[in-house]
């Protein structure tokens, strides 16, 4: 047999002036720590024993153990609803809100007289207040007084019924989003105006056209760009809500029930804050999930220069 021979413990000893800067530190940061518990850990571990309990928040919870998904998931027709809703926006808002803004960043990205005017102009929908926007878009999608329908009408388009109609009412929200890609189309810009000039120079001495420079250089130069913006739209969709409170308040007959939206009628309209607890821990793992599929899905399309 080996003789292993067993190593003296020693006891781990800061200095003086360690344990003395430790505490200054700890001094500095006890407001966010302290803010952080209250507002941040203790909802979270709240809100996971909540998800396990019958709460109205007038009464004591009641234990109730795995009913609250069990209901979910077997007898609740509106989680299935609000859950289609919130893919069928996340499917499609998200691609193209991409395409929107990686268009608008490549145009703004040109060198043209007056371009930071321009820049400008498609920024400001970005710093609008989401109320605010989403009254302005309720009169622009009036069916009857609305200026969308108008200009259709004008090209001899009959127009949708919009948010009152149940099949247009989710396209007319998606719709509405792309009015705010200012935010993602800056840092699309940003991302552009990183590309070494020399890479599109080398395209240009081999015969390569505008599309060889975006397909080739502009793209995979931008990757980790495009990654960042579609994990932080992605999330943003799952958890889709002030446009349609606002607008809609889930309607025409639930077309615009998103999950979040659900989850607030549950949690502080019928004052079901357990069942509501449960629903927000199955939109975290959804996230979770959705997330770590794009993560794990980079590795083969994101660049990042120097890394190997």
């Amino acid at each position: 047999m080996v003789n292993v021979q067993r190593l003296p413990y020693r006891r781990l000893r800061f200095s003086k002036e360690t344990r003395r800067n430790l505490k200054a530190g700890l001094l500095f940061i006890s407001p966010w720590l302290l803010g952080f518990i209250m507002f941040t850990l203790y909802p979270v571990i709240a809100s996971f024993y909540y998800s396990f309990t019958s709460y109205d928040v007038l009464t004591p919870p009641k234990w109730v153990g795995f009913s609250n998904y069990a209901q979910l998931f077997t007898k609740d027709n509106l989680f299935w609803k609000s859950l289609y809703n919130t893919f069928y926006y996340t499917i499609f808002s998200v691609p193209l809100s991409m395409v929107f803004g990686i268009a608008l960043a490549a145009l703004l990205n040109m060198k043209v007289k007056g371009m930071a005017v321009y820049r400008t102009i498609y920024y400001l929908p970005t710093i609008v207040p989401v109320v605010a926007s989403s009254v302005l878009w309720m009169w622009m999608l009036d069916p009857q007084i609305g200026i969308i329908n108008g200009i259709l009408q004008s090209l001899g388009i009959p127009g949708p019924g919009w948010l009152i109609d149940p099949k247009w009412s989710k396209p007319a929200l998606i719709m509405m989003s792309l009015w705010g890609v200012g935010g993602s189309m800056l840092i699309y810009l940003a991302g552009m105006q990183d590309v070494p000039q020399e890479l599109y120079e080398s395209v240009e001495i081999d015969g390569g056209v505008w599309w060889h420079k975006f397909r080739y250089i502009t793209l995979p130069m931008i990757s980790p760009v495009i990654f960042f913006n579609l994990i932080m739209g992605m999330i943003g969709a799952f958890q889709y809500f002030t446009q349609a409170y606002v607008m809609t308040q889930g309607g025409p007959m639930d077309s615009t029930l998103f999950y979040s939206l659900y989850l607030f009628n549950n949690a502080f309209r019928y004052m079901h804050m357990g069942y509501a607890s449960a629903l927000a821990w199955i939109l975290f793992v959804i996230i979770l999930i959705a997330t770590l599929i794009v993560f794990n899905s980079s590795a083969r399309w994101v660049y990042y220069g120097g890394a190997r």
